[in-house]
């Protein structure tokens, strides 16, 4: 038992002795240095991904208001010609044109010839299939690890 001792010390030593030899730590010191660089680059390649989403969900968002100003100076325009005068004259006020007659058309009348709208389905529903627990789950995971939102279920 003592020589089983002796020995497992013996072995101790001459692995401290070889993590002393100044090769071996030169080795370990570079094999920290580039995880440590690897590391600060993986961090670097990351942020620069999630400033590249920003980036683009910001030109979209550009992009859509831009849109949205093009469609306005349009609509604007519109007001300022005679034909939407003429239609903003026969809505609000009742006017026609010389040489038209106007037909007025009782509310109850007019109401009985409509379609109900609850009668109509406004959208179609989704069948979505059942998943089981463990695909689900499963997906839940991949969803998390690559920054996704969850699905709705």
């Amino acid at each position: 038992m003592l020589a089983k001792i002796k020995h497992a010390q013996e072995k101790v030593r001459g692995f401290v002795a070889q993590l002393t030899d100044a090769r071996i730590i030169g080795l370990l010191l570079f094999v920290v240095i580039v995880l440590l660089i690897s590391w600060s680059g993986v961090k670097v390649i990351d942020t620069n991904y999630d400033l590249q989403k920003q980036i683009s969900i910001l030109k979209q968002q550009n992009r859509l208001q831009q849109v949205t100003n093009e469609n306005l100076k349009l609509q604007n325009q519109y007001y300022d010609t005679n034909q939407y005068l003429e239609v903003a004259a026969r809505q609000n006020f009742g006017l026609a044109a010389p040489g038209e007659t106007v037909l007025i058309v009782p509310q109850r009348v007019a109401l009985a010839h409509t379609v109900d709208v609850q009668a109509v389905p406004t959208k179609v529903q989704k069948t979505e299939v059942k998943k089981p627990a463990y695909q689900r789950n499963f997906e839940s995971w991949v969803d998390f690890f690559m920054h996704r939102q969850a699905s709705e279920d």
